[in-house]
C-alpha cells in the first residue's frame, strides 16, 4: 500500500512540475525564451512568424486549422509574404499548438499541429489565437479550411475553395472556378469569369451575394433553401419552380454551372461595384 501511495505521489509531483515548467518558458525554433519579455501591457503573450517565398504562376496555396482570421491580399507579383501573429493569455497556450509554414515554387502550405505539452496542459489548457495575413500573386489557386474566424481574399486568377469556416467570407474577384461549403457566416464573392467547373455553394448558414461581371456566362440552379433567390441585375431573371423552393436563372449565354443547395439564408445576384477614377488636380 505504501508503495502505491508513493507512486501516486511521484506522478502528481511530476505533473505539477510539468505545468510550472510549461507556464514559465516557451520553445521557439529550439531556443528557450522567458515569456515575461514578450508579455504585453494587458498580459497578452505574442509570437510572430514572417516568411517569404517565390511562387510560380498556378501555384497552390493551402491554409488550414487556424483559430482566428485569414486575410489574403493579392497583386501582380511572384513573391508570397507570410505574416502570422499568435497571441495567448498563458504561456502553455503557445506551446499547445504550432503553426507550420512550408513553401516551394509550386506550393505554399500553412497549417496547425499539436504541440509537445504535458498531459494536464493538453486536457485543460487554452489554445492560442492566430491572425494570418498573406500577400500573394494573383495567379495562384487558394484552398482554406478549418478556420475559426473571417476569411477575406483579394482578386484571384485561379480556383478558390473555402470550407469549414466559422465566420464571414469575402472574395474580391474569382476567375475560373469556386467552391464554398460548410460555412457559418455570410458569403460575398465577385465572379469575373467562369470555366466549365463553375461555382458550387452548399451547406451555408448565412446569406450569399454573387457579384456577377457582365462577361459571366452561367446557368444557376438553387434548391434546398430556407430563403429565396433574387436578382438586382436588370438583364438576369430568376425563375421559381411551382414545386418546392427551387430557383433557376440563365446568365449571359449560359453554359457553366452555378449550383446552390442547403442554404439557411438567401441568395442575391448583383453587379460588381465599379470604382470611379479620382478627378485630376485642378478640375
Amino acid at each position: 500500500m505504501k508503495r502505491v501511495l508513493l507512486v501516486v505521489a511521484l506522478v502528481i509531483i511530476a505533473a505539477i512540475a510539468g505545468i510550472v515548467r510549461s507556464h514559465t518558458r516557451v520553445s521557439r525554433n529550439g531556443v528557450q525564451f522567458n515569456l515575461a519579455t514578450s508579455a504585453q501591457a494587458n498580459n497578452e503573450l505574442r509570437d510572430e512568424i514572417r516568411k517569404t517565398f517565390e511562387l510560380s504562376p498556378g501555384a497552390e496555396v493551402k491554409v488550414s486549422g487556424i483559430n482566428g482570421s485569414v486575410d489574403v491580399e493579392t497583386s501582380d507579383t511572384k513573391t508570397a509574404e507570410v505574416y502570422i501573429v499568435r497571441t495567448a493569455r498563458e504561456a502553455g497556450a503557445l506551446d499547445r499548438r504550432k503553426i507550420v509554414v512550408e513553401g516551394s515554387a509550386n506550393s505554399l502550405t500553412i497549417r496547425s499541429e499539436k504541440g509537445d505539452v504535458g498531459f494536464f496542459d493538453r486536457i485543460f489548457g487554452s489554445n492560442p489565437t492566430e491572425r494570418v495575413t498573406l500577400k500573394l500573386p494573383r495567379q495562384v489557386s487558394l484552398a482554406t479550411s478549418g478556420v475559426n474566424g473571417a476569411v477575406t481574399v483579394g482578386d484571384l486568377d485561379g480556383a478558390i475553395e473555402v470550407h469549414g469556416i466559422n465566420g464571414k467570407v469575402q472574395v474580391g474577384q474569382a476567375s475560373g472556378s469556386a467552391e464554398f461549403h460548410g460555412i457559418n457566416g455570410n458569403i460575398s464573392v465577385a465572379l469575373r469569369t467562369l470555366n466549365q467547373d463553375g461555382v458550387h455553394v452548399h451547406g451555408i448558414n448565412g446569406n450569399i451575394e454573387l457579384r456577377l461581371a457582365s462577361g459571366v456566362n452561367a446557368d444557376l440552379e438553387a434548391h434546398g433553401m430556407n430563403g429565396s433567390v433574387r436578382s438586382d441585375v436588370p438583364d438576369i431573371t430568376v425563375n421559381k419552380s411551382e414545386r418546392g423552393n427551387r430557383y433557376s436563372a440563365h446568365i449571359g449565354s449560359g453554359g457553366n454551372p452555378i449550383e446552390v443547395s442547403g442554404i439557411n439564408g438567401s441568395v442575391r445576384l448583383t453587379r460588381p461595384v465599379m470604382t470611379s477614377a479620382a478627378p485630376a488636380e485642378g478640375k
